[in-house]
């Protein structure tokens, strides 16, 4: 029997031409004919970011369909880690590793920041037309949406936001050092690491810094009675509990209460949930913060968000000045090692990792996890050569947002539920027990 041997010495296939989040081509690929566009793409594609990409859409999958049935592998009600709380911070860390080989030679800085911001701007706009609340779901066969409560912020508006100043920095924020070593890495690229402290200061600032005054909010009770007025009492100041910290105020302030998301995470805590970590009705002590909007993927948690961004790109910069796979595996070990140790050094000592803050300990242990599976992916697929293996999530990866886009955001089954016989009822999904 055959015993396939993985040589570290030998060196990398080229890295020039990987798609960001979005399938985008190289700058440069455009001075060529399209035929050789795409087999320079082919050639020049890493192929274990493809993987572990279509590996993260199994995963958002898989926690998408089976999270009310395994609440365990759903979002952590509010502090802890579970499989769902990685999927965001896998997506954003790719974008980084991406936006490194994309921007790999640039020939005019002012051409390639155009298209940037053109592609962040495209990427928010789908955003707020998939998650503004335009699509009412598969139990309603109606769309539209009301303006004055159209929530603003989500998943591929987070994405957008952190593509965008990643590119930026990569674009603008590196110098002309030659790279020999990994000091001399951190020195071309100490304006980037200058930039990510800046924003983790900015937000740890405002995070334990600012005042939570009192607040109020309202809920419906009926279309024909009057809402029901909630107070919450905060008045402090660092609180990171669900009701008065300073993600929510900034959101509340920025936003505004009516463009929030309506069905918070921490709706499923045991204080608001009697079948907690699941949603369900309330218990008959529970705070009047229960059935407060709060938006997961709000302002000031977007800050670490990009930081998330800017750690990928450090990954994709050892793929660039690095071409042997042994100093690679070995970089990247180091900074996810370091990475984790000090999210969970964080957490023990009263630094929660919680997702819907997007906590400074949370960035730490999410995007060090996804540089060891990134590691163990390319170590697999790129050094040993097991691709046929994953060869699905390969091509899952490569169309991870037309898959985003149909599936997570139901847009497949407003579809289908769209086709029925006789009544609405009537249809597919119905059938197979999905939208009853």
């Amino acid at each position: 029997m055959a015993v396939r041997i993985c040589k570290f010495t030998s060196s990398a296939p080229p890295n020039d031409a990987v798609s960001v989040a979005t399938a985008y081509s190289h700058p440069e690929a455009t001075a060529l004919p399209l035929s050789k566009v795409r087999h320079h793409q082919q050639q020049q594609r890493l192929v274990s970011l493809d993987v572990f990409r279509g590996l993260t859409v199994v995963l958002m999958i898989l926690v998408d369909e089976a999270g009310g049935l395994v609440p365990a592998i759903n979002h952590a009600p509010w502090n802890g880690l579970t499989l769902a709380d990685l999927v965001m911070p896998f997506f954003l860390f790719m974008v980084g590793v991406s936006l490194s080989l994309v921007y790999k030679k640039l020939s005019c800085r002012a051409i390639a920041t155009k298209k940037a911001l053109l592609r962040g701007l495209k990427l928010l706009a789908l955003g707020l037309f998939l998650q503004g609340g335009f699509f009412h779901g598969i139990k309603e066969l109606t769309f539209g949406v009301d303006i004055a409560k159209m929530r603003w912020m989500g998943i591929l508006q987070r994405i957008a936001i952190g593509y965008l100043v990643a590119a930026l920095c990569e674009i603008w924020l590196k110098g002309d050092e030659t790279v020999t070593s990994g000091s001399s890495l951190l020195r071309k690229y100490k304006r980037q690491l200058v930039m990510a402290v800046m924003i983790t200061v900015t937000y740890l600032s405002l995070l334990y810094g600012l005042h939570v005054p009192d607040w109020e909010y309202q809920v419906s009770t009926g279309p024909s009675s009057a809402p029901k007025t909630f107070s919450v009492k905060c008045g402090v100041r660092g609180d990171t509990g669900p009701a008065c910290n300073a993600v929510g105020m900034i959101d509340r302030k920025l936003l505004g209460l009516q463009h929030l998301y309506r069905r918070p995470i921490y709706s499923r805590t045991a204080q608001c949930s009697i079948n907690s970590p699941d949603y369900g009705p309330l218990p008959a002590d529970a705070p009047s913060w229960c059935q407060a909007p709060f938006d997961p993927e709000g302002v000031l948690s977007s800050l670490m968000a990009i930081v998330t961004c800017l750690v990928g790109l450090h990954y994709g910069h050892i793929i660039n000045h690095f071409k042997d796979h042994q100093n690679r595996v070995l970089h990247w070990t180091i900074s996810s090692t370091s990475l984790v140790v000090l999210g969970l050094a964080l957490d023990l000592f009263g630094m929660h990792i919680n997702k819907a803050l997007y906590t400074f300990s949370y960035m730490c242990m999410t995007a060090g996890s996804a540089g060891i599976i990134f590691a163990g992916i390319y170590l697999m697929v790129d050094v040993c050569g097991y691709r046929r293996p994953t060869i699905v999530l390969e091509w899952m990866g490569k169309h991870a947002l037309a898959i985003f886009v149909l599936i997570a955001c139901n847009l497949l089954p407003v579809i289908l539920h769209g086709f029925y016989w006789g009544k609405p009822q009537n249809n597919v999904l119905t059938l197979i027990g999905i939208g009853k």
